[in-house]
């Protein structure tokens, strides 16, 4: 997994163990080592020079070359950062961690051989810039450290183990919101940012979309569905996959219908399926229309409507219509309707 450096200005305390110097072979040249890690070259040289996780043969008068064994030490150091570790920690932990026969870790956790990894410290600080994630867990800090580092793959491996291991509620509260939260904060201070935004939304709209629309086949051929849709003109969908994905995990059939959903679609979605319940999801306050809840067709059996996200707090939204709070709300009242 990749990541950019520490910041500067931040002594986490000096490494400076330093290995026998390997066989005379050629190695990797700082560029190349950089472009292969995706940082900066700067970002090599700082590591050498605080944590002395660097060339082991570097003679002077001479360029750098960095071994095989080098760069896997660079890897586990990179590994441990994107899993919340500080810079520090991640350098003793890579420069002690025992390598199997060649000197190489296979990428992925099944594959490493290395001890476990030491604990967080509670920040994600990436290259001198910080995403500032206060009370955030492990999993959140290294996903921020990640996506500060527009390395996808490795944003992509922490949320595959975050939602293996604890579940996508788990997933979504503890570690994808914090750090969206944290993008748009920076966002708001200095205008920069979006890419960052984008990279983490892609990823998890890749992993959530995977995990949706697999309700067991019993249930969701028999059960009447829930349908899921964003307001007509409403782009902002991520939370509403979120629900579909965790509403899939429980069992619930579901009909995620995505963005910008005309009324009349909606309508007419609602007398083909016969929809258990209806969540209606509005991120900006003007596409919280409350006469599109008006107009909902009337159906037989009836169906429950929900309405969802931080547009319709201030909206008009008829009774008995329900607002919902949080995806740990929307998933016990929209269970509470259909699985009676």
């Amino acid at each position: 997994m990749r990541l950019v450096g520490r910041p500067s200005g931040v002594d986490d305390g000096a490494v400076t163990t330093r290995r026998p110097p390997p066989p005379d072979v050629p190695g990797l040249s700082v560029a190349a080592v950089a472009r292969r890690l995706g940082v900066a070259p700067g970002t090599l040289r700082t590591w050498d020079r605080r944590y002395g996780i660097g060339p082991s043969g570097h003679a002077p008068g001479r360029h750098r070359r960095y071994s095989p064994v080098d760069v896997t030490r660079l890897e586990l150091m990179q590994r441990a950062l994107v899993r919340g570790v500080s810079p520090g920690e991640a350098a003793r932990y890579a420069l002690t961690a025992p390598l199997p026969a060649g000197g190489t870790v296979a990428p992925g956790p099944a594959a490493d051989p290395a001890p476990p990894l030491p604990a967080g410290d509670g920040q994600a600080r990436v290259g001198g810039r910080v995403l500032r994630l206060p009370g955030a867990g492990r999993r959140a800090r290294g996903l921020g450290r990640a996506a500060l580092a527009l390395d996808g793959p490795a944003v992509a491996g922490v949320l595959r183990e975050s939602l293996a291991e604890d579940g996508v509620e788990t997933t979504w509260d503890d570690v994808v919101r914090p750090v969206l939260a944290a993008v748009g904060e920076r966002w708001n201070h200095t205008g920069t940012g979006v890419e960052i935004e984008h990279l983490v939304s892609e990823c998890v709209r890749d992993l959530f979309g995977a995990g949706s629309g697999r309700a067991a086949p019993a249930a969701s051929g028999a059960a009447r569905p829930v349908l899921l849709a964003a307001m007509p003109g409403e782009q902002h969908t991520l939370p509403l996959l979120a629900l579909a994905c965790a509403l899939d995990a429980r069992g619930v059939a579901q009909r995620y219908l995505g963005a910008d959903l005309p009324a009349d679609a909606l309508a007419a979605a609602a007398r083909r399926t016969a929809p258990a319940a209806v969540v209606l999801w509005a991120q900006l306050g003007e596409t919280a229309d409350g006469d599109v809840l008006r107009a909902l067709p009337r159906t037989r059996p009836r169906f429950r409507t929900f309405v969802a996200g931080p547009g319709w707090v201030d909206a008009d939204v008829p009774r008995p219509i329900v607002r919902l709070a949080s995806l740990t709300a929307a998933l016990a009242a929209i269970s509470d309707t259909v699985l009676v």
